[in-house]
């Protein structure tokens, strides 16, 4: 149902404190795969990765460029985006289901009824109440989620957007706004 990508580079340490909550959503089938889309990395990166059963991936070029080549090589029809360190809340997996049979259930891939994009919310393991009504004002606003809140969208939204764009500065934030607000449904499940 779903491919993982993640860019790396000299992410390690970063690589498997992202990679543990997978684990759940590859045992319960959701995740079909993992795809690290690496630009070289000195560190034992690779090695994280291999032990992990990714999909290792060595791309030259922009993030943009390793992104876009990671996308090409998925196969599964909906595609999640974590940036290395980002951990999921142990409900996302819930969410994550729930979010891509409603969007296959109710509305398909008719671009005129829906894009089929969401992210997690934002969140701090230590968030204070304060922090938590915070995020929440932001999400109530309209703020635009961030790269780090990761990205779940289908391979035919994504195409339909144009994918990353492999000059820009922040492919990951361009492709967010290319996107828009309106169109990327927010998750309970929180990213720290």
């Amino acid at each position: 149902m779903l491919s993982v990508i993640i860019a790396t580079l000299d992410s390690e340490r970063a690589l498997v404190r992202t990679l543990a909550p997978l684990v759940s959503g590859a045992t319960s089938g959701l995740i079909t795969e993992v795809l690290v889309a690496d630009a070289g990395s000195r560190d034992d990166t690779a090695a994280v990765a291999d032990v992990a059963g990714c999909n290792f991936l060595v791309v030259e070029g922009s993030l943009g460029k390793r992104l876009r080549t990671a996308t090409a090589a998925a196969r599964a029809p909906w595609l999640l985006f974590l940036q290395p360190g980002t951990i999921l809340d142990t409900p996302w997996i819930g969410d994550a289901q729930g979010f891509v049979q409603g969007f296959v259930q109710g509305f398909g891939e008719r671009p005129a009824r829906g894009f089929g994009a969401a992210a997690f919310r934002r969140g701090a393991q230590a968030q204070s109440g304060f922090g938590k009504a915070l995020s929440h004002l932001a999400a109530a606003l309209g703020a635009r989620p961030r790269p780090e809140q990761g990205l779940i969208i289908s391979q035919a939204s994504y195409a339909r957007i144009g994918g990353h764009a492999e000059r820009a500065a922040d492919p990951e934030a361009d492709l967010i706004r290319r996107i828009g607000r309106r169109r990327i449904a927010m998750l309970s499940a929180r990213a720290f």
